[in-house]
C-alpha cells in the first residue's frame, strides 16, 4: 500500500476512536500523522523501509 494511503488509513482508524476517553491523545496523534503525511508529500521526510527501521530498533 502506498505511503499516502497508509497514512490516510491511520487517520481514519484514529478518527474511529473519537468517542474514547482519550480524545485529546487521539487528536495529538492525528495532528502528528498529518504533519508526517505533509512531510512525506513535500519531501522533508524520507520514508525508511521496514527492514531498515527494524534493524535500527534491534541495535538499540
Amino acid at each position: 500500500m502506498p505511503t499516502d494511503e497508509r497514512s490516510a488509513l491511520v487517520v481514519a482508524l484514529l478518527d474511529s476512536l473519537e468517542g474514547s476517553d482519550d480524545a485529546c491523545i487521539s487528536e495529538a496523534w492525528r495532528a502528528e500523522i498529518r504533519r508526517r503525511r505533509a512531510g512525506l508529500r513535500d519531501g522533508t521526510i524520507v520514508p525508511v523501509p521496514w527492514s531498515g527501521a527494524k534493524a535500527r530498533l534491534r541495535a538499540l
